[in-house]
């Protein structure tokens, strides 16, 4: 047995729409261990029940997993409005969304999350950054932007499979992108942080 799988059968189940999505996913769409899984997901709910936020910002929808985890934890009246740039997933992922339990609190939204979320006019409580690992920096800096004092964000894949200190990879766009993000965030004084060794690396932030 691996850890992952000790672990997994020792947390809360994940749910069944959860199971067949994340199934589906690894059936149709490429790279479909970019889902956040069962662990992962579970972390997503449970910070959202101890932040208790009435909005979050999600960059990079995917499949739409990880935001019907965090849709789960909310209060009532609370939203995620998840950003999906590539306009080709819609046609998967919209239909997972509009028709899982807690489809009316998530907005879905295809477009650029950088040029799209600021016209919102919302505040957020809380953010979870999974996109475009080449624009990590101005997406936080966006999404901090965004940010109430206090608020918290979750950024996915900061340690990117281990690439971030392996020399062989300096070159490589999304490598970089992330190195990039994670010693400008070292030195920010704006936040608190710390890196989580969970799966590809999970980065929690509080915004001072």
């Amino acid at each position: 047995m691996s850890i992952s799988d000790y672990i997994e059968q020792r947390i809360d189940p994940e749910p069944d729409y959860l199971y067949r999505l994340r199934r589906a996913t690894n059936i149709h769409m490429l790279h479909g261990r970019m889902a956040s899984g069962h662990l992962q997901g579970r972390l997503l709910k449970m910070l959202v029940h101890m932040i208790r936020p009435r909005n979050i910002l999600e960059v990079g929808t995917f499949s739409g997993y990880s935001a019907i985890c965090m849709a789960e934890g909310l209060d009532d009246g609370g939203m995620v409005y998840t950003f999906e740039i590539n306009d080709e997933q819609e046609d998967f992922t919209r239909p997972w969304i509009e028709q899982s339990p807690v489809a009316d609190r998530i907005r879905f939204i295809i477009g650029d999350a950088l040029v799209e979320a600021p016209r919102l006019g919302v505040t957020f409580d809380m953010a979870f950054i999974d996109g475009d690992k080449r624009t990590y920096l101005p997406t936080y800096e966006m999404a901090l932007s965004l940010l109430r004092p206090g608020g918290f964000m979750v950024v996915d894949n900061t340690l990117w499979d281990g690439h971030v200190v392996e020399p062989a990879y300096a070159r490589d766009a999304q490598t970089q992108g992330i190195m990039q993000f994670n010693d400008a965030l070292a030195s920010d004084p704006r936040v608190e942080r710390v890196i989580l060794p969970l799966r590809d690396g999970l980065t929690l932030i509080r915004k001072i």
